[in-house]
């Protein structure tokens, strides 16, 4: 049996926030996927992104071999002209939920104005209804479609970084993995937003915080049974689907992960980090203290201030070079 730790405490400001909120850290079933789905929707409007000042464009790509054409929505500051560095972003909600238009308004604001970067967002096919390999290999067919045709399109090919966050932080790693092993496109680098990186869902953090906070040990077998099916757990799980499995992370491109100390994926992104240290690549890493999966939805917090700040510092850093 394994051993109960005592749960990691809230940021005290995050907790009122968190405290605020109808049901957080109660688990649900794969029934309860289509009501999550519309909660976990997010939608930003295309006429509040131009109305502050962006373009937006809804484009769709070829998919897949023998799978549907994959959607991308794709934001720019409109004063900007010229190849635009890529921010290429794969949205969370567990596998199950989500959006390719979720937190555009977020990121067009930090990144595409403030960096002067393209945002292209991807729409990928969720499970259950779409197991893997379905989710990764539309993140895929949509980034190849960047690197061959983006030129075309006002995109600097050269500078394109992966990021997404939660369910997105572990689709963007295992493209980061599928691009290195399958000779491209090449990455600049990959921003991993507290990763779903292990379905093993074991770690000590995972078995400490469950129960608390937004997304537990328990919703986070939801997902990946979603995903997986009863391959979750065994013996023979692709890092495609959970690139913590890789036994190779040499070779990838500058990495950032950060996560807070008080949540479900704190102890797989840490070690995931650690690898990529031993394996001779290049890794920045960061613990918020007292951050729960999924606080810098709560902007206001200073722990949310402070992580979008080392987030775009290290993003500013990287299209310099």
């Amino acid at each position: 049996m394994s051993e109960v730790l005592p749960p990691v405490p809230f940021d005290p400001e995050l907790e009122v926030f968190l405290n605020a909120m109808p049901n957080t850290g109660q688990g649900f079933t794969l029934e309860d996927v289509p009501a999550m789905r519309e909660l976990t929707s997010h939608i930003t409007a295309d006429e509040a992104l131009e109305a502050d000042g962006f373009t937006v464009e809804h484009r769709s790509v070829p998919g897949p071999q023998d799978a549907p054409e994959v959607p991308l929505v794709i934001v720019r500051p409109a004063e900007l002209s010229g190849p635009l560095p890529v921010i290429y972003s794969i949205h969370g909600g567990g596998m199950i939920s989500g959006s390719h238009r979720q937190a555009l308004d977020v990121m067009a604001t930090e990144w595409g104005r403030e960096l002067g970067c393209a945002i292209v967002s991807v729409d990928y096919r969720l499970a259950p209804e779409n197991p893997h390999p379905a989710p990764v290999q539309d993140c895929y067919a949509g980034l190849r479609w960047i690197a061959e045709q983006g030129a075309e399109h006002g995109f600097d090919t050269e500078r394109i970084v992966l990021t997404g966050g939660s369910a997105g932080g572990g689709l963007a790693a295992a493209v980061a993995l599928m691009c290195r092993d399958l000779g491209g496109p090449a990455l600049l680098g990959q921003l991993l937003q507290c990763p779903m990186l292990d379905d093993r869902n074991d770690t000590p953090s995972a078995r400490q915080m469950r129960g608390r906070g937004i997304w537990d040990q328990q919703n986070n077998e939801v997902g990946w049974t979603a995903l997986l099916g009863d391959a979750r757990g065994g013996e023979d799980v692709s890092p495609y689907a959970a690139p913590a499995r890789a036994e190779d992370l040499s070779g990838l491109p500058p990495t950032f992960i950060d996560v807070g100390s008080a949540e479900t994926f704190r102890d797989e992104s840490v070690t995931y980090a650690s690898r990529i240290w031993q394996a001779g690549g290049v890794a920045e890493l960061h613990v918020w203290p007292g951050g729960f999966h999924g606080f810098r939805m709560f902007p206001g917090a200073r722990l949310s201030q402070e992580s979008a700040q080392a987030r775009t510092n290290w993003l500013r850093r990287l299209l310099s070079r």
